[in-house]
């Protein structure tokens, strides 16, 4: 199985009950929920979140960080369809 690494790259996806976690290089994007349910499959969803931040925030403390991340350039390209 492919281990999610946190800033990695543009593709990875992870899916923990119905969050979803989208990997980039410059952020990790967290959408959706989960239950935290008092039942196996609640515990498994928690171990899979305490890890998943875990990673993140140890790649986070381990790299300079801006005060705050600059917004994504931004382009206009030709309608193709015109």
């Amino acid at each position: 199985m492919h281990q999610f690494v946190p800033y990695a790259n543009e593709a990875d996806v992870l899916n923990i009950g119905k969050l979803m976690v989208e990997n980039r290089v410059d952020r990790v994007t967290l959408s959706g929920d989960v239950d935290l349910t008092m039942d196996q499959a609640g515990l498994a969803h928690a171990r899979a979140l305490h890890r998943l931040l875990g990673d993140v925030l140890a790649k986070l403390e381990q790299t300079e960080l801006p005060a705050k991340l600059a917004p994504p350039a931004v382009s206009t390209v030709a309608n193709p369809f015109d």
